[in-house]
């Protein structure tokens, strides 16, 4: 927002309209109890006696926001004769100091101060009264308390906290929030800004005057503060920051849980009044390990997902569509507010803030609740690589380089043209450890997706030769961000029971989910996420399924190289928005061949996916074979799905594919419950290359087995002899066929049960004989 010029003779604050779901206080003048005694409201003032007038070099540093103690000239002490007040009200015509039953008219000292001494004893409980020019409308009076009467509002051991890097509730202390001190409500703004020389907060309680309220530095810490009664939730407001060469600039405040509506910039004093309802999903969500439970992933952009709805609308249909879908979790794509839309949310300027483009915090909160209340969980895409350069952001914040590293070729990542965090400055890595903290415990979320891991880890990631420096010992590790991220993950999982955090890293880092205590061969203890996105084998099952299947059997081995690292970390298979973007085409598009065959192989795939070791991830769209690139201005083509589309079928066929998937394989904990364990996967032929043929079992903890058989040639296999175990006439039955008539294939398989027999086959001495369908994956377990 670009605040407008203060009118010349402004009146008292003006309420504003509340934003649709917000709820607002009004900012409306205070009055005084009467006093029972004392003269009427029409009795004139006394005149205050004079006030020694303020040094030059105090009042300089006062009207250009470069003090660092305004409450040491403003507000009311004991002087010499009584007690003496100063304010700071610009364009008023008159201040008066109302004390109990007397009035004592303060002098225009000039340039918006007014000072008196009282002729009292004691420091009375004071109100002003500032008179103000009307216009054509006549005088106005605005009744308020003195900002400058309260001490701090803020908690040496907050401070302390702050100063450390160790305060892990951070939301609490810092940005804006509704309070009452003395018995009067307004806000507390609080900010970290350590090197500024002076901080002013502005709003539209003041009409965005720059002048009026100037705060108070709390010494060391770096925090400014200043608590300005009447001001309530809802107000808009921004800190003027004078950074040590004197220039100003006018910030959002980095810790604000509410913003405007992009393209406005101004921040939200905000409060939460959501009642959860959520607590029988919270008390169980931790009980099973994630890498031992069921976990099937819908990858969401909320704002496109159906394009205009807010948040309380996407409660109405989202849960219950997942729910349908059979999906355990949902990621969303940040939310955290960000500017420009067309980044997806991943260049983040309001990093405690859900994005106001589809409602309110609470709004927010509204539809993670509906979401726990159908069983599904919510995972959050988080960001904390890079933050942009907007000039009322973070980017060098108090005139100096804060949240960023000094060092230039250290602070701009090369890739996105954004700015990097400071791990090692300690109140950066409080900001962020804090943050994610904030988004588990305010928002309930489940699960942290930590995105670009891998930029944050090396020094020298997308940089040429000698545009980067090494660490202490000479290596390309970022050493700080290791100890952020091992700080962030083990804060979140002592603070937060049953939340898991999800790294998506794509180098062989050694020790991604590994805990923190325990050294690798890198020398470096473990990172603690709980999961890793696999994008090794996201990269190479991608590239095979997009061969011909006439070369397939040349690229065999892509699809089974990922089975000799599949249990050097807990893994989870994403085909996510990064795979259908940028020229990438759908999932289904990259699949050769005519229409049948790419949705064959499409379902294929599926069915592969789904019973490879690791958890799955799948983004919106592909549930239906969306042939078109995701786009996120009209989100996924839902009029595939119309019954009035010829090709409906086709689509509802997959959607009905996954939806099976999930259903079986939340029943199946084979499929599951050892994931990250060897002794739940065992080949039975992945040598296959000339068949296009794939075939491997799945154990369940108890040893219960399932088989699936992927076939990725367009030929019809009978009779096709696989080894298993289990004693010869042993019954096998079809538990899903990817080609099956209901998902728009051509219903070849052999539906009824199998019998086993004492057929060696593969190093067995049982086998079955199964008809394999064309461009299919199929299921089968033992009755």
């Amino acid at each position: 927002m670009s605040p407008a010029a203060p009118p010349a003779a402004p009146p008292g604050p003006v309420p504003e309209p509340p934003a649709a779901g917000q709820p607002r206080t009004a900012r409306v003048p205070e009055q005084p109890p009467a006093a029972p005694d004392g003269p009427g409201p029409e009795e004139p003032a006394t005149a205050a006696l004079p006030a020694p007038p303020l040094a030059p070099e105090d009042r300089d540093r006062l009207l250009t926001g470069r003090h660092h103690d305004p409450h040491a000239l403003l507000g009311a002490r004991p002087a010499a004769g009584g007690v003496l007040v100063r304010a700071l009200r610009p364009h008023a015509r008159a201040v008066t100091v109302l004390a109990g039953a007397a009035r004592f008219k303060l002098a225009d000292d000039g340039d918006g101060l007014f000072s008196g001494v009282l002729p009292l004893t004691a420091i009375p409980a004071y109100r002003l009264l500032v008179g103000y020019d009307g216009g054509g409308q006549g005088p106005v009076e605005h009744e308020t308390h003195d900002p400058y009467r309260f001490l701090p509002a803020l908690g040496e051991l907050d401070l302390h906290l702050i100063r450390e890097g160790r305060h892990e509730e951070l939301w609490r202390a810092l940005g804006a929030r509704v309070t009452t001190q003395e018995q009067v409500t307004g806000v507390r703004f609080t900010l970290w800004a350590p090197n500024a020389l002076g901080v002013r907060v502005t709003g539209d309680f003041c009409h965005w005057d720059r002048t009026v309220h100037p705060m108070r530095s709390l010494g060391a810490s770096g925090v400014w503060e200043l608590f300005v009664p009447g001001v309530g939730a809802g107000a808009l407001y921004k800190f003027l920051i004078t950074g040590p060469d004197g220039a100003t600039t006018l910030r959002a405040d980095p810790m604000a849980r509410g913003t405007e509506t992009p393209p406005a910039t101004a921040s939200v004093v905000t409060e939460s009044h959501h009642r959860w309802r959520d607590a029988a999903w919270m008390a169980r969500r931790g009980e099973r390990p994630v890498h031992e439970a069921p976990f099937s992933v819908y990858e969401i952009h909320l704002p496109s997902w159906r394009p205009g709805l807010s948040y309380r609308e996407l409660a109405d249909q989202l849960p219950a569509y997942v729910r349908d879908l059979g999906f355990t979790h949902v990621e969303l794509m940040p939310v955290a507010e960000h500017p420009f839309g067309g980044s997806w949310g991943y260049q983040v300027t309001g990093f405690y803030a859900p994005t106001a483009r589809m409602g309110t915090p609470d709004d927010f909160r509204y539809l993670i609740d509906a979401l726990h209340r159908e069983g599904i969980g919510v995972i959050l895409d988080w960001v904390a690589a890079h933050f942009p350069r907007d000039d009322w952001a973070l980017a060098g914040f108090d005139g100096t380089p804060l949240y960023e590293p000094a060092d230039r070729s250290r602070a701009e990542h090369p890739d996105w043209g954004t700015l990097e965090f400071d791990y090692g400055r300690a109140e950066v890595r409080n900001f962020l450890v804090a943050n994610a903290v904030y988004w588990c415990e305010e928002f309930h979320i489940d699960g942290l997706r930590v995105d670009a891991v891998a930029s944050m880890l090396y020094l020298d990631y997308s940089r040429e030769h000698g545009g980067w420096s090494p660490n202490e010992h000479g290596g390309r590790e970022n050493l700080d961000a290791v100890a952020f991220l091992q700080e962030m993950n083990a804060t979140v999982y002592r603070r937060c029971p049953g939340v898991v955090t999800i790294a998506e890293e794509s180098t062989a880092w050694d020790g991604v989910t590994r805990a923190t205590h325990h050294v690798g061969a890198g020398g470096f203890g473990g990172l603690g996420f709980g999961l890793k996105w696999n994008m090794g084998w996201m990269h190479d099952s991608l590239g095979y399924i997009s061969h011909e299947p006439v070369h397939r059997k040349y690229h065999h081995h892509e699809m089974t190289f990922s089975m000799v690292y599949a249990y050097s970390e807990n893994y989870l298979l994403p085909i996510s928005h990064d795979e259908v973007v940028h020229g990438k085409g759908s999932l289904v598009g990259r699949m050769p061949g005519d229409w049948w065959q790419r949705r064959a192989d499409h379902r294929a795939y599926l069915g592969f996916m789904w019973a490879h070791p690791g958890k799955q991830l799948l983004f919106m769209g592909q549930e239906f074979a969306q042939g078109a690139e995701w786009s996120q201005e009209h989100g996924p083509d839902w009029w595939l799905l119309d019954p009035s589309y010829a090709a409906e079928a086709d689509h509802r066929g997959v959607r009905l594919l996954v939806r099976d998937l999930n259903t079986v394989y939340r029943a199946t904990p084979a499929l599951w419950e050892r994931d990250c364990a060897p002794e739940g996967f065992a080949w039975v032929d992945g040598d296959a290359a000339d068949d296009n043929v794939f075939a491997f079992l799945r154990f369940g903890a108890d040893g219960a087995p399932l088989l699936a058989v992927s076939n990725f040639s367009p030929v019809v296999r009978h009779g096709y002899r696989l080894g298993v175990p289990g004693p010869a006439a042993g019954v096998w039955t079809e538990v899903l066929n990817t080609d099956a008539e209901r998902y728009g294939g051509g219903g070849v398989g052999r539906p009824g049960p199998l019998a086993a027999e004492a057929v060696p086959a593969h190093g067995r001495g049982v086998s079955l004989e199964v008809t394999l369908p064309p461009l299919a994956t199929v299921w089968l377990r033992p009755e």
